[in-house]
């Protein structure tokens, strides 16, 4: 809560009713703190009110069974214990002790937290689990392993130079100037130590051998594991036209590329961003709020027409155009001169900035080499196992069998990744636990956010409930008569609930 923010609703120390609840919740305070009254399972619950990712407010979230679901970005939970069960959220919130007299219902002190030590980890698994990646996945699982209290060694190798980030901050708030860079790592340095997480930044991996159960490291050196866990991420797709190396021409996807971005935005006034996928209307949109004159060159007929359908495609190069940004459609840049970058069309556009963002691929070469079965992405089980017993994968380069879909499917979402991550780790522990997590991720154009639920490659149609103009729906994407997928402006419990949807009615 911020200094000058005074805490809302009733006094919880002088007690409330059952009556007073709305929806099952109740926000109030105790002194200086807001506190989240929640009546589920039987019971009232006491919880620190905002979600532990962004600061979501829990009190217009979803509550299922003894857990609470956070409205923006879907992270999940328990009211018992204020446990994050589910990524994005990786924190423990606190809760506070109710106690009732009669139909009293009060909230004075808080719940003394247990805190994991390492005396206290045993676990009946290998000691040496080895992770390949530094992104969402790999840190998701590193986390996971010592809060689920595996006792052996963790060895993170990341050929990233930065600390594990909130990689979705890259081309979003930090890169719009909104958030400060403390934002970004997902743990402080020390967390690391702390937790006996040997994590190895700049180091890059040669090779993997399943059968001495071995890594080979860039400079010669052998690391063996027990468990293996393969989260080498993706890599943007780059640009193969002249000119597209020089000094001026961006990628984003790691925090000393967003931080290239910033300082050349700096001193530049006109920015050509290649594609209009997700990546780069929200990178428009950043660089819009720091006052650039901004230029989008696609292909396609409409942004973003592929996965979110003809009107919400127009709708969102609606929302740009109506913030100064300006659209090339139906066309693509043939060479870069300089700041001169030519059009296919004939049209040329003056850019002292380009940054280019036509899709990225899964880094599969590790995998391939070491012989694990592979079908555009590391094929994994529902265990999200690979073809070799006790190496598993996770994040942007699995392809894992998708209960609701019923496909195999690959997707390059944070919040898999980090489930993913979550997941793989318990089951390198050897739990059996299915992956079956319905997919979510999240888009921000200015001041509107879209939350994507599911997985639709095709469709044969889309229902849209409310209107997609007044910034108020929920559009449907139907295959066979079955909902694949929800997207959704402003209707995020709504959003939560079709997520539950989805996962009773899955498989």
């Amino acid at each position: 809560m911020t200094e000058d923010k005074k805490p809302g609703g009733p006094d919880l120390t002088r007690g409330v009713s059952l009556r007073e609840f709305k929806d099952g919740k109740l926000l109030g305070h105790v002194g200086e703190e807001d506190v989240l009254l929640v009546h589920a399972a039987g019971d009232v619950f006491a919880i620190e009110p905002e979600c532990g990712h962004w600061h979501g407010p829990l009190a217009e979230g979803l509550v299922v069974g003894d857990t609470i679901r956070c409205p923006w970005h879907h992270a999940c939970f328990s009211l018992r214990t204020g446990e994050a069960t589910r990524a994005p959220a990786l924190n423990t919130l606190t809760v506070w002790e109710v106690t009732r007299d009669q139909d009293r219902i009060m909230v004075q002190r808080k719940r003394d937290m247990p805190k994991p030590s390492a005396s206290h980890r045993t676990a009946p698994t290998p000691e040496k689990f080895v992770i390949v990646g530094g992104g969402g996945a790999g840190f998701a699982a590193a986390e996971m392993l010592r809060r689920e209290g595996f006792a052996g060694s963790i060895t993170m190798l990341s050929s990233d130079g930065a600390m594990p980030a909130d990689r979705p901050n890259l081309s979003k708030d930090y890169l719009a100037g909104n958030a400060p860079e403390e934002y970004l790592p997902l743990r402080p340095e020390d967390y690391y130590g702390d937790a006996s997480i040997d994590l190895r930044l700049n180091t890059n991996v040669s090779a993997i051998d399943p059968k001495t159960r071995s890594v080979t490291l860039g400079n010669g050196d052998k690391l063996p594991f027990d468990r293996l866990l393969l989260a080498t991420g993706a890599e943007p797709v780059k640009l193969q036209i002249p000119g597209a190396d020089q000094p001026h021409v961006h990628t984003l996807r790691s925090v000393a590329d967003s931080r290239a971005v910033i300082k050349a935005a700096g001193s530049a006034k006109r920015v050509l961003v290649i594609g209009a996928s997700f990546i780069g209307l929200e990178v428009a949109a950043s660089l819009r709020a720091r006052k650039l004159e901004v230029h989008v060159v696609a292909p396609e007929e409409r942004p973003m027409q592929k996965v979110l359908g003809p009107e919400m495609g127009d709708f969102i190069r609606k929302i740009h155009e109506e913030n100064g940004g300006s659209f090339h459609l139906k066309d693509t840049v043939e060479k870069i001169d300089g700041t001169r970058a030519t059009l296919k069309s004939g049209a040329v556009i003056e850019a002292d900035l380009v940054v280019v963002g036509i899709g990225v691929k899964p880094r599969l070469a590790l995998a391939e080499h070491a012989g694990l079965a592979a079908d555009r992405g590391v094929s994994v089980s529902e265990y999200l196992e690979t073809s070799v017993a006790g190496i598993f994968a996770a994040g942007d380069i699995a392809r894992w069998p998708d209960p609701h879909s019923r496909q195999t499917i690959r997707v390059e979402h944070w919040v898999v990744a980090e489930r993913q991550g979550q997941t793989a780790a318990r089951n390198m522990m050897g739990k059996r636990e299915r992956f079956d997590a319905v997919p979510f991720f999240w888009s921000q154009h200015f001041d509107v956010v879209i939350n994507y639920l599911g997985h639709a490659d095709s469709y044969d149609h889309i229902e849209i409930d409310g209107s997609i103009s007044k910034r108020d729906c929920m559009l449907r994407y139907i295959k066979a008569g079955r909902v694949l997928a929800v997207a959704s402006i402003n209707r995020d419990l709504d959003n939560l609930k079709a997520e539950l949807e989805m996962e009773r009615a899955r498989g």
